[in-house]
């Protein structure tokens, strides 16, 4: 590389400017983008021009349409009625449980989860719906506030998500076949929580509710089924080949819009109109945040840091395994930092050489990377789920740190049995579409 900076100089301005404006607070999104403009100045070979020039470039992009979409649908969820029938029927199931009412809200937010792909969403909803309900039932305040955080990451993981939708147009792995490969992490992750919330609730004695009689739950599911359709509509249909990942994001918005107004018929036009804009605003954010990210990544690609950085790894001689826990730790110390997008943008793409290098699955790459930075959401300073839980219940992050920490060890564990048995992921796409795995 002949030009003014050397592969190592400039990773030195990239981060360090990075980290720096991270520490005065500058908004992730921001600070991405600012990082990158000192060394589009000082490299003669570049300009400027080139950070409007990639991040229009990233925005040209079918794929990315599916993230306003499901942000849409989970919105459109909250104030249509959804949400009340699925939480019905959650107690139905398992409201006789100890710790009943959050035993509701992990099962909850795995319905949630296979609906909305949004962890905020889920974050930002459930925080409502439970925080303050728990309390009164005689829960702490902390363990309420850390359950509902932990269980929302779920949407990132169990499909439709978000994050596989990025990690697709990024990594050009299969969303089809991370779609499948995500349900069984996901729902050991989900049963993870459900025996954590046993465990308080028989030390600290929280209420159960009676059990549901069987005419009850088939009540419950009898209105959740036309709700509880929709991640067989978004994934059966990306299995058989009638639409897209961005075109069954689009067909959830719609059912969902027509489940609220037609059926369960309680969206309002005002409702519709504050949904919508609510979409826009929260779409805004994490298109922008992929802009600045594409930027970032552009200029590690450039000045080919990510081949200087894993120079030595490579030379280590890790086999899969030691491989699969290397990336696990990168995304999990990158996800306190970084919002999940440009952390898939960034590292996903600086780790996938050495991936491939292994023989390590693209798909078991991408829920490794996946789980690891649903973590992310959780962890302080980023913790984004987190954040949105204490903002509702209006206390600091400190005030959930150790109940949250307790929780995540048993999602640890799970994290691990993926990494040293990457058949678990595997298993549903090797059995219902082995042809998206090749």
């Amino acid at each position: 590389m002949s030009g003014a900076l050397t592969p190592g100089m400039a990773a030195l301005i990239l981060f360090g400017t990075f980290f720096f404006l991270l520490a005065i607070r500058v908004p992730v999104a921001f600070a991405l983008g600012l990082a990158a403009l000192p060394i589009l100045v000082i490299e003669p070979r570049l300009s400027p021009m080139v950070l409007m020039n990639e991040m229009f470039k990233a925005y040209n992009s079918f794929i990315l349409l599916a993230v306003p979409f499901f942000l849409l649908t989970a919105n459109l969820m909250n104030v249509g009625g959804i949400t009340d029938r699925l939480m019905r029927l959650s107690r139905a199931l398992v409201g006789h449980f100890p710790g009943g009412l959050a035993q509701i809200n992990v099962v909850l937010s795995v319905f949630f989860a296979g609906i909305s792909g949004s962890s905020t969403a889920d974050a930002a909803s459930q925080g409502k719906l439970f925080i303050e309900a728990q309390v009164k039932e005689g829960y702490d305040l902390s363990f309420s506030i850390a359950i509902t955080a932990v269980s929302a990451v779920l949407a990132v993981i169990i499909p439709p998500s978000i994050l596989m939708v990025v990690w697709g147009g990024v990594i050009s792995t299969s969303i089809g076949a991370m779609y499948l490969a995500g349900v069984i992490p996901g729902l050991l992750i989900g049963l993870a929580q459900m025996a954590t919330v046993h465990a308080y609730a028989k030390r600290r004695n929280y209420p159960v509710y009676p059990r549901a009689g069987l005419g009850e739950i088939g009540r419950a599911a009898l209105t959740s089924i036309p709700a509880l359709t929709t991640p067989l509509i978004i994934v059966g249909g990306i299995l058989l080949g009638w639409f897209t990942a961005t075109e069954s994001a689009a067909a959830a918005v719609l059912y969902a819009a027509i489940l609220s107004i037609f059926y369960y018929r309680e969206l309002s036009l005002k409702q519709l109109y504050t949904a919508i804009v609510d979409t826009g605003r929260l779409a805004s954010v994490a298109l922008f945040c992929i802009g600045t990210a594409s930027v970032f990544g552009w200029l590690l690609a450039y000045y080919q840091i990510p081949k200087a950085l894993l120079a030595n790894v490579t030379e280590w001689g890790l086999g899969p395994i030691g491989v699969g826990f290397l990336i696990a730790g990168a995304f999990l110390v990158v996800g306190c930092f970084l919002d999940a997008i440009p952390a898939i943008i960034i590292v996903g793409t600086t780790l996938q050489p050495l991936a491939a290098s292994v023989g390590l699955h693209p798909v078991s790459f991408a829920i490794i990377g996946i789980v690891s930075l649903a973590f992310g959401l959780v962890t302080p300073p980023y913790g984004m789920c987190l954040m949105i839980s204490c903002a509702v219940a209006k206390v600091p992050l400190k005030f959930a740190l150790k109940d949250t920490m307790i929780m995540l060890i048993p999602m640890l564990l799970v994290l691990c049995a993926i990494i040293i048995w990457p058949e678990i992921p595997l298993l549903l796409p090797r059995w219902m579409a082995p042809g998206l795995l090749k």
